[in-house]
């Protein structure tokens, strides 16, 4: 089978969408499928450039001009050799390769996967978000009806598809690789830290995690705090925030995950939230936001504390209540670890692997039905008599 997976943008910096693909593209090639990630400085025909502000516009033309000379090299994330990744101008269909299945990874991807004609593959769409926070809800609404199979990630996005009236919905949730991600040190022996995403997207709530992190240290002032992510620090992170940027996976997962004794995630949307189940799987209580997809391993006062979002003094009570609660803590994290164990790549990619082939040979049946009787001559001389 030959896959390919079309990416809103270059991969430059750690995404939890490009590392759900990574994944499959690694597992899929390691099953012995052909698999293109086709990366596209532009999207063509998204609709999305025209709701972007002047400011974003003239960011993109910047990193354009850079990207006319320069593309990244993916070592935030082990990719097969055999994975081919395929750097293009834009999404137009004569970019894309022929194949069997060709997968929209976003919504701004959608309309560039319709457009392509039926030789470069079965049409499917991994939904791994409810983007209205990227473009219009009435655009990203439209490409959930869209004529394509949808795959996603968790079972809050089945459900706003059920909402929204699409029928069909396959469910194939994220997962974590156990290899990597695990407890290194006892869950019950851990300093007094707290480990958090640091974004500066307004939906992860950065500010409000900071927010509620404030209101804990002064009742826990010995508390350290660890964040990580991919952007500059700005001038709002608090001083006694530890802040690495980028910093190796090997580092996040022996000096962050497993060194805290508490992963917060304070985000008011996430269609699945990988780094709180990666974080649950080496061993730290999970205190998070309500944010949709959380849902598939935290269950409120069973393998995690959930609060509403936005609300930074909910947060706070519920990590005060872990952190001085030292039994109650060791309990959500050993659930937490047991529920996230459940979700396991190879059973993921087995389920998808089994959707894209059957949608192949479907078509490989549609065609050879379509096709005519052996010894019909059906160009322009059919039927010419001698």
């Amino acid at each position: 089978m030959r896959a390919t997976f079309l990416m809103p943008a270059y991969g430059w910096v750690p995404s939890g969408g490009f590392k759900v693909v990574f994944e499959y593209a690694n597992r899929l090639v390691a099953r012995g499928h052909e698999v293109t990630v086709v990366q596209p400085r532009r999207l063509k025909n998204s609709g999305y450039t025209a709701t972007l502000s002047a400011y974003r516009r003239l960011r993109n033309a910047v990193e354009g001009t850079v990207e006319l000379f320069a593309k990244p090299k993916i070592l935030w994330h082990p990719l097969d050799e055999r994975v081919r990744l395929l750097y293009v101008s834009n999404s137009d269909s004569r970019k894309m390769p022929d194949g069997d299945v060709l997968i929209a990874t976003s919504w701004a991807t959608v309309q560039s996967v319709l457009d392509c004609p039926p030789e470069k593959g079965e049409k499917f769409y991994l939904i791994q978000g409810y983007e209205t926070w990227m473009g219009p809800k009435e655009l990203v609404d439209a490409t959930w009806r869209a004529p394509l199979t949808r795959v996603v990630v968790s079972q809050w996005l089945r459900e706003v598809g059920e909402r929204l009236g699409c029928g069909g919905t396959i469910y194939i949730p994220n997962a974590v690789d156990h290899g990597r991600y695990r407890v290194k040190r006892e869950i019950a022996n851990r300093p007094l830290q707290v480990a958090m995403l640091y974004s500066t997207g307004e939906i992860k709530g950065s500010a409000d995690g900071f927010r509620a992190l404030e209101i804990v240290r002064r009742k826990f002032p010995g508390l350290r705090v660890v964040c990580f992510g991919v952007t500059r620090r700005l001038s709002w992170v608090p001083d006694w925030v530890d802040y690495r940027r980028n910093p190796p996976q090997d580092f996040i997962v022996d000096e962050i995950y497993n060194k805290s004794r508490v992963f917060v995630s304070s985000s008011w949307t996430e269609g699945f939230s990988l780094p709180a189940a990666e974080a649950a799987a080496c061993g730290c209580a999970i205190v998070a936001t309500d944010s949709g997809g959380i849902r598939d391993f935290v269950r409120d006062g069973v393998t995690g504390l959930l609060s509403a979002p936005k609300d930074p003094e909910a947060l706070a009570r519920n990590l005060c209540i872990v952190l001085q609660d030292d039994a109650l803590r060791i309990r959500l994290a050993s659930a937490g670890r047991e529920c996230v164990a459940a979700l396991d790549w190879d059973r993921s990619v087995a389920q998808l692997e089994e959707l894209l082939s059957e949608s192949v040979a479907c078509r490989g049946k549609l065609a050879r039905a379509m096709a005519p009787p052996a010894g019909v001559f059906c160009g322009a001389d059919a039927g010419r008599k001698e």
